[in-house]
């Protein structure tokens, strides 16, 4: 195969070494940028080429984060993880931001110049009266600003030598009223500080299949004084500053319309839409978060009391609106424009080729560096993976024939009834072995006369490069089979008493060769190659074998696809 070595020097006639100019050359420079990665001018022609079985149809990808996420719909509303937990107790000490309001217990101490200590609520006027100091205005001071404020009032009637330790105590207890669609509404108790988020996880949380993570009112006095939406919490971290108050009601509105989304996106969840009928692709982009991979999108629902389904671009999906319960199926749907093929064996490098993907076998060996000495450029082979399946398919096949003519076949007389059971336990033992083999995907792509089959590659191919031998390996219905060295002009005769003969079942017209590349030459007129196999099937004498016909063909169909031979 002249394209294989084409840049690497030809061995020369007789003792195989190069000469002693060449032997002093460097070795030849690999180009090991992919053929994908050559600029358009350099490669010539751009070659759009054509689908292949594996790169045809929408895939559905996964997050790298997430690699074990379950494909299907989405059925977690988006924000429900907020209410899964336990509800926590009210704190009496109350978090460094909250803001300090009347009936707040307060405690102050000073030592130094003056030694006193107080421990007071802040009056309805918003002030603690401290003793040879008078009122300090605390209401509306921050609870980590407290020691400081404190500080300053005592210092400007005691300018020196005066310590000062103030801390809130705790705030006033409170009832707040939690309704709509919560799980459990009622009254629940808890503390000035307490946000609007520790009410609602006490209620038991939004209900998800009723209730709006977008609309949530905080009524007192019989006016709405705050509106809540926990979008903005979950995906910016804002949240209102509300001091609640006794008496006042949180209030969860109906759900909105509720627009699903899975596949290709970050965050597989039911959102809700800012308005109440619709959400537009825009803003369900904006909250899935796409992967790049992304392309196409599938939009289902109902239109008009009617099945609706829709397949388009991710662009035209922002121009789209979407509706209450519709479901949304990110995909990538673009087929690749190269395809990644493994080399294996006998090979200096690369170990990867990425090329267009209308390569074929013969323009990827250029690519491929070897060693001439070492490697059998004429035993190339390609191992596909969608090929095994369909060998695996066809043994499969091949065995349920066998086993139906096994158990099914009627018996004429006693005598050939009794040779059928001897038959079937034989036979049984083969089938169930056989069903054990995985097949190699083995393509054949070299001739007998060691030229190229043109095929075009897929993503996933193996490209293996055998190494030379000088053995030629017999096997099957032999007394020995064994590795026996090749030697110049021995006939077929030979290598069959090298491995001690053919045994009982072996005869010579179920001869077969084959070759590294995995050529196969039944009844073979000429000796073996070094590195050939040579295989005698068994023969099966239809006198004998009821069933002669259809098991020798699952032997040759687990021989020629899994590369091995079972010997019964």
């Amino acid at each position: 195969m002249p394209n294989l070595l084409s840049r690497l020097p030809a061995p020369q006639d007789g003792a195989g070494a190069a000469p002693s100019d060449q032997a002093a050359q460097p070795p030849p420079v690999f180009d090991r940028r992919s053929l994908a990665d050559i600029p358009g001018q350099s490669r010539g022609t751009e070659r759009i080429g054509s689908p292949t079985q594996a790169e045809g149809g929408p895939t559905l990808v996964a997050p790298l984060g997430d690699q074990g996420r379950i494909t299907g719909p989405a059925t977690a509303v988006f924000g429900a993880s907020l209410f899964t937990g336990a509800a926590q107790s009210s704190s009496d000490a109350p978090n460094p931001n909250y803001v300090l309001q009347p009936g707040d217990r307060v405690s102050v101490r000073a030592w130094g110049a003056v030694d006193s200590e107080l421990m007071g609520v802040i009056d309805p006027a918003g002030n603690l009266f401290l003793p040879n100091i008078g009122p300090i205005r605390v209401a509306g001071t921050r609870v980590g600003d407290l020691q400081a404020v404190v500080e300053g009032e005592i210092r400007k009637v005691y300018t020196s030598q005066v310590q000062v330790y103030a801390t809130v105590l705790s705030t006033q207890r409170i009832g707040v009223f939690v309704t709509g669609f919560v799980r459990s509404p009622g009254r629940f108790a808890g503390v000035a500080s307490d946000s609007i988020l520790d009410f609602l996880v006490r209620a038991g949380g939004i209900d998800p299949g009723r209730g709006s993570f977008r609309e949530i009112a905080v009524n007192r006095g019989g006016t709405t004084i705050a509106r809540v939406d926990l979008y903005r919490f979950l995906l910016e971290g804002q949240l209102p500053i509300l001091r609640l108050q006794e008496g006042d009601t949180i209030v969860v509105a109906r759900q909105r319309a509720m627009v699903g989304a899975d596949g290709a996106v970050r965050n597989n969840y039911l959102f809700e839409s800012t308005a109440r009928a619709n959400l537009t692709g825009r803003e369900l982009i904006e909250l899935t978060r796409p992967l790049p991979a992304a392309t196409n999108a599938v939009i289902r629902g109902v239109r008009n009391a009617q099945p609706f389904s829709r397949y388009m671009s991710i662009g035209e999906l922002a121009q789209q609106t979407l509706l209450d319960q519709d479901t949304v199926t990110f995909v990538a749907d673009v087929a690749a424009r190269t395809v990644r093929v493994s080399v294996e064996g006998s090979r200096l490098y690369p170990s990867v080729l990425v090329a267009d993907r209308d390569i074929n076998l013969c323009q990827a060996l250029d690519h491929i560096a070897v060693d001439p000495q070492l490697a059998n450029t004429d035993g190339v082979f390609v191992l596909r993976p969608s090929l095994a399946l369909r060998q695996k398919r066809a043994i499969d096949d091949a065995l349920d024939r066998l086993e139906r003519q096994l158990f099914l076949a009627p018996s004429a007389t006693t005598r050939i009834a009794e040779s059928r059971t001897a038959e079937a336990a034989l036979i049984t033992q083969y089938i169930s072995r056989a069903r054990r083999v995985q097949p190699e995907g083995t393509l054949v792509v070299m001739g007998n006369d060691g030229t190229c089959a043109p095929l075009r590659l897929e993503t996933g191919d193996v490209i293996v490069i055998p190494e030379r031998s000088q053995t030629v390996m017999v096997q099957g219905e032999v007394n020995a089979p064994q590795a026996v060295v090749w030697r110049e002009g021995w006939s077929i005769d030979q290598y069959l008493e090298a491995a001690g003969g053919l045994s009982p079942r072996g005869n010579r017209s179920t001869l077969m060769i084959r070759r590294p590349s995995g050529f196969a030459q039944l009844s073979p007129s000429q000796p073996p190659r070094p590195g050939d196999e040579l295989i005698a099937l068994p023969y099966l004498d239809p006198k004998y074998w009821q069933l002669g016909t259809d098991l020798v063909t699952a032997l040759f169909q687990v021989a020629l696809a899994a590369r091995v031979f079972i010997n019964n």
